[in-house]
């Protein structure tokens, strides 16, 4: 083969890469299905999914996307709503033990994952106010009556929303290193020693959606996960062995389709870490009755100083704050087997009915090496720092 005959198969294929990423569409149901499915395999319990018509709560005839685990069970059921980016099979290290005892129901929140993906409104405590909506009508066409609900991140935030709206229907809150709590600092910039460059990069990419540089990529938007966040392969691969390089390929396409979800937290946030209106200052509307289990990483980015603060505002109620060490943002992923037994035992205080008027705070955090975490149970009357 003759040098001009190599010059031209190269740009043959070079035309190739540039017209096939033009041509490359990102949406493929099929695709997240599969990954889904490939991953939910690993579970040792079996599971139910099918999508749950919630009617015109955004769009015309929304659907959420639900999986089940143990509905057979008559102990309280649990709600799972998952945070930006995310979907229902990203629980997988949680499910199974979970459900050993209850009904378990994760979803994949509405404009996520597989659910219907609607144009929310840009405003944002109407944004706010049409996910929780939808959460309500997903839960009544369920006929459930009352729920432990438990949220991660975002996801956080909107259950504690919910319970704030629809405080008959929760039995207990558990906030998983909840999102959007605290009030952005006026001197954030300067608290967090922000470099001039990145202030200037993030005023210019402000107007976009967070997760828009996956998409951007286009066909290469999996591998920019895998590079960019290698420890989301680490969080579950003892799970899925040697598949855990579905896990990138699952958030890759969760997050390919119109982002319609994404673009209700974009109108929810002030910035990436802090919403506009924030939970902790409506968190004296939740009723006293509803208690409250706050389950934090000791390696995550959100401020955990909102926990001290809720459990100050509710000083005649139940209020259980853990801190587990070790764990990131992704607490249920990090520390699996810490955060199932904190889940577990609010479980069963919810279904014993028996919570007394007691805040429990964390006083030794959970040792990567300890079994049991250490924490201290005080009367909120009695408690020096109330």
């Amino acid at each position: 083969m003759t040098l001009v005959q190599m010059a031209d198969n190269e740009l043959a294929q070079n035309n190739s890469w540039f017209r096939g990423w033009l041509q490359w569409s990102p949406t493929s149901s099929t695709m997240l299905r599969a990954a889904e499915k490939k991953i939910l395999s690993c579970l040792k319990s079996a599971y139910r999914g099918w999508y749950v018509d919630i009617g015109p709560v955004v769009g015309p005839a929304d659907k959420i996307w639900t999986i089940s685990l143990n509905q057979e069970s008559s102990k309280t059921p649990i709600l799972l709503l998952h945070g930006l980016g995310a979907g229902v099979a990203l629980w997988c290290l949680n499910l199974d033990h979970l459900a050993a005892t209850r009904p378990v129901y994760a979803i994949d929140v509405l404009g996520f994952g597989r659910s219907s993906r609607p144009t929310f409104s840009s405003d944002a405590l109407v944004a706010e106010r049409q996910l929780v909506t939808s959460v309500e009508e997903w839960r009544r066409e369920m006929q459930l009556e009352k729920m432990i609900v438990l949220g991660h991140s975002l996801g956080g935030f909107l259950a504690a929303s919910y319970a704030i709206h629809y405080p008959d229907r929760v039995k207990h809150l558990v906030l998983a290193d909840p999102w959007g709590f605290p009030e952005k600092p006026a001197d954030v910039a300067q608290r967090y020693n922000v470099p001039l460059w990145v202030r200037a990069i993030a005023y210019v990419i402000q107007p976009f959606n967070p997760l828009w540089p996956v998409r951007a990529a286009g066909p290469f938007g999996q591998w920019v996960i895998e590079k960019t966040r290698p420890d989301i392969i680490k969080k579950f691969s003892s799970f899925l062995n040697e598949d855990a390089n579905v896990i990138p390929q699952y958030i890759f396409q969760c997050n390919a389709q119109n982002p319609t979800g994404e673009a209700a937290f974009h109108a929810m946030m002030a910035s990436f870490g802090w919403a506009k209106h924030p939970m902790i200052n409506r968190i004296d509307a939740l009723r006293n009755d509803i208690p409250i289990t706050l389950l934090y990483g000791s390696r995550s980015w959100v401020d955990n100083a909102s926990g001290e603060l809720i459990r100050e505002q509710r000083r005649s109620s139940y209020v259980n704050i853990q801190v587990i060490t070790g764990a990131g943002h992704h607490v249920y992923a990090d520390k699996a087997e810490t955060f199932n037994r904190h889940v577990i035992e609010a479980c069963k205080l919810a279904d014993s009915g028996e919570l007394s008027k007691t805040s429990v705070i964390q006083a030794n955090p959970t040792s990567e090496l300890e079994e049991e975490t250490s924490q201290e149970s005080i009367p909120a009357q009695q408690n020096p720092s109330s």
